[in-house]
């Protein structure tokens, strides 16, 4: 599929560690609970002796992204994901972003489900917590690390006719708002586009035929398995950016609302349409020449990887990537964004 002015643009919260977040104690401890049909409340408490402050956007406590937090499955079958996905600034972080949580406090928030996940079909679901929560110390808004939140599952008896309501609502009540980037916007979006392309092209001979160290750095691996699967994801994002008037539609304007703090833009995949927010032109440059760095072009990189199926896995940056496994950092977006950048750079 050609790249239409659009990127898919996914959630990105920083890591500052490497870590495994099936591993890492937590003083974070999460319950669900359905509320009616298809809502589910998460019940957030901080367990530590110390106040705790987090990192507000892409996780429970964000409205936009909470369905993005939980996995469905219904009989053993994981229920696909189709709601939005965000990818937000990781430095430079406003206090607005964050919340304290004191410690033993609980927090709570709720989200529908059925918006995200199509439960149409009715009968009985197991929902299961995802990912992780970032944190700064009390007196910053620079991210020192992150918490896992993942493992706390409750079944739920779903009535199908009432989500597919749900659904319907959700999708209906937006797709009719229009792509508006113009002027200086539409410049640097056609550009991020164009760069993505180039970063593509150059880091899948990188895979293919580049030094063994540089890929096993990213990727853990060197093997001809290994080379294969990441260069076909870099020439099909080549691809992707190979055009900027066929393919998916990009807009420059809120269409769901979800440019809230730090977000610096998102997408909903099943739609095929994508949304730069004010935040990805003012925030980032177009093309970076410092390595492990965010800007414009890999952002589009990253973000046109999730048409393909890639996770984020609530890890970003150059030290949560090398904290993955090898088959995680295969399926991983900003692994691939981050080893473009290392290509063009020469990290």
């Amino acid at each position: 599929m050609k790249f239409a002015a659009s990127i898919s643009l996914l959630a990105s919260v920083a890591s500052a560690l490497s870590v495994d977040l099936n591993k890492r104690d937590s003083p974070l401890d999460v319950k669900l609970e359905m509320v009616g049909n298809t809502a589910v409340k998460a019940s957030i408490t901080n367990t530590g002796a110390s106040d705790l402050k987090v990192f507000k956007t892409g996780t429970f406590l964000d409205e936009n992204a909470a369905t993005e937090k939980v996995a469905i499955y219904q009989g053993g079958n994981k229920v696909q994901f189709d709601g939005i996905r965000l990818r937000v600034l990781t430095t430079g972080l406003d206090e607005e972003a964050f919340k304290t949580i004191a410690a033993g406090e609980t927090v709570e928030a709720t989200f529908d489900v059925a918006q995200a996940y199509d439960l149409s079909a009715g009968g009985k679901y197991d929902v299961v917590s995802l990912g992780a929560i970032s944190y700064a110390e009390l007196n910053t808004t620079d991210i020192a690390g992150i918490y896992s939140v993942a493992g706390s599952t409750i079944t739920a008896e779903v009535d199908g006719a009432a989500a597919k309501e749900v659904r319907r609502r959700f999708h209906a009540k937006r797709l009719a708002v229009q792509s508006d980037c113009t002027g200086s916007k539409r410049t640097a979006t056609t550009t991020a586009i164009s760069n993505c392309r180039s970063l593509a092209s150059a880091a899948q001979t990188a895979a293919t035929s580049g030094a063994a160290a540089k890929l096993t750095e990213y990727f853990k691996s060197s093997s001809s398995s290994t080379r294969s699967t990441v260069a076909s994801f870099f020439s099909r994002v080549a691809s992707q950016c190979g055009s900027t008037t066929s393919g998916a539609r990009l807009y420059c304007s809120d269409v769901y609302g979800a440019c809230s703090s730090g977000v610096l833009a998102y997408t909903l995949p099943s739609a095929q349409y994508e949304v730069n927010c004010n935040l990805y032109f003012t925030a980032l440059p177009a093309l970076s020449r410092t390595c492990h760095a965010q800007d414009q072009a890999t952002t589009t990189l990253h973000e046109s990887t999730h048409l393909y199926g890639t996770e984020d896995y609530n890890t970003y940056g150059y030290q949560g990537v090398r904290g993955l496994s090898a088959a995680q950092n295969l399926n991983h977006a900003d692994t691939y964004a981050l080893f473009a950048n290392a290509i063009y750079v020469g990290c």
